[in-house]
């Protein structure tokens, strides 16, 4: 008998089997050696079944059949992977041990837990946590192999996770959606994220611009000129700031005060997933999708990277020697300056802001490997720079800067100068130039949080020498009122949002929950991308440009949930309460069949406050007919708010995708009418198990199961862009459409191609070529 590994992946089995069994045979779906057989998922090969699955009445939305909460959870296999499954409850017949080899986190317990209940397997099971592909990881990782029995807790929180998650979403979106008669999703994370979108759009379009005035006055003293901002209340009148202007032009001033004073700023924190995704859309515009899938690939398939999917922006004592050898490796590539400019004595167990094991949970910071990158894509040769440049930041000194303020008296009025002059770039050498001139930019604004309206004060960067004579003679040269306007928060970009997702905990009065909050935020660093695309799914918001807009349906959304009393499931206090207990379910902290019953009681909650709201009109959802046939991303039902427009009423929130896979029915619900004539076939629509066929209708190419839940459909309209029938055919036959050269609005065009990203929606993706 032999030992069969379960990896999530097959690049990571392959990858496992070259170190652990070089000689093993390529089976196809497995590799076989002499002591080891190494198969894998595909994502998850097996998921909660769908409440149709229990009975079949709930093929058809029903309010009397709300809430759905199981006994027991039924597993149902995917469709599209079953013969994967198939094969790994063969290798298990023939093997007398189990290893999982899944990520090292809660999803990959989850994944391979599932497998292991619904085929039964009962082996003793050993658990291979690794950070890292790389051989030498892996064979320390299977020298140090533990029982999964240790991972109990952590098994019983992510199954926790998931059937709580199934229990909410599903009760919580059919009984929005039966009682307005439109597709709504709702869930913990999607619905409270949604909110956030929700306020800022209020804050913008509540928000009256004021106009204000600054006084600027430049000064000069012997050789140097510098400029000062008036200091005093704001000033509203126009001729009252001409006035002070033409009072202290050309007049003689003098020097109240002169203080200087060195700091140093220090290299910015290694990336964890999260500050990668934001630092990527600001840098590069990338989704939070897309860079997740990036590093995925620069992790699994390039091993470059170590796990990208943490949380933490800090190593362990383990990690200091493994770091040396990546910058050995760097001297050899194009970094080869910079890494042979490092100074290896500055990354140490000491080293707070860089080794800090008390922070490091289940993975270190995203880190380059030992292996030397060979030729990597534009894209992810983007995401890897990133990665390097901030590996090796923490190598360089801090960079040295002499901060100078001068308050310039004239005509008994006070105008305050600011400068800050680089001494020393020190790490600041490390970043690409492009990076060197943002940086420079971002320093002369305040941070969000620091900035006000009361007062302007500019700051001068600056490498060249800065000083004045505190005591000698200065003249106001000139001076001039700059109008300025206050402006209202800006729209959430998917960087910005991310950022807001991880402290989403700061309002929350609770100091208990608001502390568990700072280490959790609203979802996890591996599910927020996720999330994102989630609300674009499901038409809650669009994107325009880098900008994320809520939609009708989305203002709707909120509205709704708050108004019917259960305000909880689009606050984050509810999340973060789910991931404070589920956390210590994963430590053995605290039980986990208490917290199922409590989450089976808000559903209960949820489904009985919602069956008493007053009916929503069609008319808050935007395009209803849309609506009704499901949110899919931009065009259903998801028109932005235009500037100062007012929200009617939207709602919204997450759900897994399987709970809005169904057409609501019920006695009252108007039936969507069909064509007249019969449209012509493009193909078979590719929904596992539909066996439908997919027809071209006004807005993108649907099934013609519809009525029988099926909810897949090709939007004409994606990104911008512009599917045809043709394309669509192509995408329904073969998974993506040829090589094609696409334009998005006025922006140049790109080659690529549409790739069906998800068979039982229709979701697309534009793949650059």
């Amino acid at each position: 008998m032999k030992t069969l590994i379960i990896a999530e992946k097959p690049d990571m089995g392959r990858t496992i089997a070259a170190v652990i069994e070089p000689k093993a045979q390529n089976k196809r779906s497995y590799l076989e050696g002499e002591r080891y057989i190494i198969t894998w998922a595909i994502g998850h090969l097996v998921s909660l079944a769908e409440p149709d699955q229990y009975d079949p009445k709930y093929k058809r939305w029903n309010d009397a059949d709300l809430p759905i909460i199981p006994d027991r959870f039924i597993l149902w296999p995917n469709p599209k992977t079953r013969e994967q499954l198939k094969t790994i409850g063969e290798l298990a017949k023939r093997s007398d041990r189990l290893v999982n080899a899944c990520d090292a986190g809660r999803e990959g317990q989850l994944i391979f837990h599932l497998i292991r209940q619904y085929l039964k397997m009962s082996q003793p099971t050993q658990r291979l946590w690794i950070s890292d592909l790389t051989p030498e990881t892996i064979r320390r990782g299977f020298d140090s192999l533990r029982s999964d029995q240790e991972y109990d807790p952590l098994t019983r929180a992510a199954r926790a996770r998931s059937e709580a998650d199934w229990l909410v979403g599903m009760n919580a979106s059919r009984a929005f959606t039966i009682r307005h008669k439109t597709l709504l999703s709702v869930g913990r994370v999607q619905t409270p994220v949604l909110a956030l979108l929700y306020d800022r759009h209020k804050e913008i379009t509540a928000f009256d611009s004021e106009t204000y005035f600054v006084v600027q006055a430049s000064f000069s003293q012997e050789d140097i000129t510098y400029k000062g901002l008036w200091q005093g209340d704001r000033i509203t009148s126009k001729e009252k700031a001409e006035e002070l202007a033409a009072r202290v032009s050309g007049k003689p001033a003098r020097i109240l005060s002169y203080e200087t004073n060195e700091t140093k700023e220090y290299p910015f924190r290694l990336y964890d997933l999260t500050l990668l995704q934001r630092e990527a859309n600001g840098k590069y515009g990338y989704p939070a999708k897309k860079t997740l899938d990036i590093a995925q690939a620069l992790y699994e398939k390039h091993k470059v990277i170590t796990y990208p999917r943490t949380s933490s922006n800090y190593v362990t004592e383990e990690n200091i020697p493994v770091m040396g050898k990546v910058l050995q490796m760097l001297e050899q590539t194009p970094y080869g300056p910079l890494a042979q400019g490092a100074d290896r004595s500055r990354v140490h167990k000491g080293n707070k802001a860089v080794c800090n094991p008390a922070k490091v949970e289940d993975h270190h910071a995203i880190l380059p490997t030992p292996k030397r990158p060979g030729t990597l894509s534009t894209e992810e040769q983007n995401i890897y720079d990133l990665i390097v440049r901030r590996f090796l930041s923490h190598y360089y000194p801090p960079a040295l800067y002499n901060n100078h303020e001068v308050l310039t008296e004239v005509e008994k009025e006070l105008f305050k100068t600011r400068a800050k002059q680089q001494l020393d770039p020190g790490w600041r050498v490390v970043l690409a130039n492009d990076e060197v001139s943002a940086a420079k930019e971002k320093s002369r604004k305040k941070k969000p949080e620091e900035q006000t309206d009361e007062k302007e004060d500019e700051l001068l960067l600056t490498d060249r020498p800065f000083e004045v004579n505190k005591d000698g003679a200065v003249h106001c040269v000139e001076a001039a009122a700059l109008e300025k306007a206050t402006k209202p928060p800006k729209p959430y970009t998917e960087g910005t949002l991310l950022k807001a997702m991880e402290s989403a905990g700061k309002s929350i009065e609770d100091e208990e929950l608001r502390d568990a909050m700072k280490q959790i935020g609203l979802g996890t660093p591996a599910t927020r991308a996720a999330t994102i695309e989630r609300l674009k799914y499901v038409g809650y918001i669009v994107t325009a440009g880098k900008r994320l807009d809520i939609t009708t349906k989305g203002c709707a959304a909120i509205e709704l949930i708050r108004g019917a009393g259960v305000e909880l499931l689009a606050s984050p206090e509810m999340t973060g309460r789910w991931e404070q207990r589920l956390h210590q379910i994963s430590k053995g902290e605290a039980s986990d069949e208490l917290f199922m019953q409590k989450v089976k009681e808000f559903a209960q909650m949820i489904v009985g406050k919602v069956r008493h709201q007053p009916q929503a009109a069609p008319s808050l959802f935007g395009d209803s007919q849309q609506s009704k046939r499901g949110g899919k991303g931009k065009g259903r039902g998801s028109k932005p708010y235009a500037a100062g427009e007012k929200p009617a009423a939207e709602q919204g929130g997450k759900k897994s995708a399987s709970t809005v896979s169904k057409q609501p029915a019920t006695k009252k619900a108007k039936p969507i009418k069909e064509e007249t004539s019969s449209p012509a076939v493009i193909g078979d629509c590719p929904r596992p198990g539909c066996g439908g066929q997919l027809v071209e209708g006004k807005r993108g190419y649907g099934c013609l199961r519809f009525r029988e839940g099926c909810s897949f459909v090709i939007w004409k309209q994606q990104q911008g862009r512009s599917v045809t029938a043709a394309m669509a055919k192509q995408l329904a036959a073969k998974g993506e459409t040829r090589k094609i050269t696409n334009r998005a609005g006025s922006d140049t065009a790109v080659s690529g191609k549409w790739v069906l990203a998800d068979s039982s929606t229709g979701a697309l993706e534009f793949v650059n070529a």
